[in-house]
């Protein structure tokens, strides 16, 4: 029985929220394959590997307590691959993802698809990723027909959940645990955390370059103090340095949902607009009257993006203003 793969990527003691993602696509395809979903668990909380069998049909686990480095877990993963031959290993396109899967390709001689936004199974059984490229001008369908496992990353937040099933295999395989390498891990210190995260975010302000300056960027970011709003940006503003890539919104960045999204300063790139477009209400500001973002909006602002912010800025700051602002938020 052919099986479909998937990374569960752990942060201490519990699993990156993609890992749900990658169960419910993973789950979808092994059905279109009339296969079965298997899970790699390469972590010293070998514990997790009950959850994830409440979603998939087989859980691979090698548990070892040395901290995650991509040497010792490309080797473990290619061990478990040459030996079960997965037709199809899907990663989240997380910064550990997105470093890991292609290590493990190249190592195997496969292909691998990276940001994919839909993935479908053709008559053959053959993987086929749909992603933007060229900037976001066009949308590529893309297949790795010669070698296996077809392999691809998805984007985050482009994929829902998958249901639990009946309850799974947990596989240990100590036999997959690499020897020493060449890589020590002298200390690890978590990056600072933002206290509100683009994923699941209700409110979501996005800045790009039509702000301007890092200073408008940073009026943005007041902002959403007053908003109670997660911060995210565009490609542009990410490059000008205003912002982390944490931040970046679209194919190669987060993809949200957020019941208020406000875009001040983008123009609407369609790679932008890949990670924004499922919220339920969009405001754009924006000087420029034919701007593609404008297309999309449910209300536009034709303005400067500043004076926007400086004049929202002073209502949320009124007496009230915020609690008025919280009181309707279950509607």
């Amino acid at each position: 029985m052919r099986e479909v793969w998937i990374y569960a990527e752990s942060e201490g003691e519990r699993l990156h929220p993609v890992v749900g993602e990658l169960l419910g696509e993973g789950r979808r395809l092994a059905e279109r394959l009339g296969g079965s979903l298997g899970a790699v668990l390469a972590s010293p909380h070998g514990s997790l590997a009950e959850e994830l069998a409440l979603f998939a049909d087989r859980v691979y686990v090698v548990q070892d307590p040395r901290p995650y480095t991509d040497e010792w877990q490309s080797q473990a993963l290619i061990r478990l691959i040459e030996d079960r031959r997965p037709e199809i290993l899907l990663f989240g396109g997380t910064r550990r993802g997105k470093s890991l899967a292609p290590r493990v390709a190249a190592r195997l001689g496969t292909g691998l698809i990276a940001d994919c936004t839909s993935l479908r199974i053709d008559e053959d059984g053959l993987l086929l990723a749909e992603l933007p490229t060229f900037g976001g001008r066009l949308l590529t369908t893309i297949a790795c027909p010669s070698h296996r496992p077809q392999m691809a990353t998805l984007a985050l937040g482009a994929f829902a959940p998958g249901p639990k099933g009946a309850g799974g295999e947990i596989i240990d395989c100590p036999w997959a645990i690499p020897g020493p390498g060449t890589m020590k891990v002298l200390g690890q210190e978590p990056l600072p955390v933002d206290s509100r995260p683009l994923r699941g975010a209700e409110i979501v302000i996005a800045g790009g370059r039509g702000l301007g300056s890092r200073a408008n960027f940073a009026l943005l970011e007041e902002v959403a103090r007053l908003l109670g709003a997660a911060v995210g940006a565009s490609r542009g503003a990410v490059d000008a340095g205003w912002m982390d890539p944490e931040g970046l919104i679209g194919q190669t960045g987060a993809i949200v949902r957020p019941r208020l999204y406000i875009a001040c300063g983008i123009s609407g790139a369609t790679q932008h607009v890949v990670g924004m477009q499922r919220a339920e209400v969009i405001v754009a500001v924006n000087k420029d009257p034919k701007a593609p973002i404008f297309d999309l909006a449910t209300y536009g602002i034709v303005g400067d993006c500043r004076q926007f912010l400086l004049e929202l800025k002073g209502r949320l700051a009124l007496p009230g203003a915020v609690d008025e602002k919280n009181e309707g938020q279950d509607d």
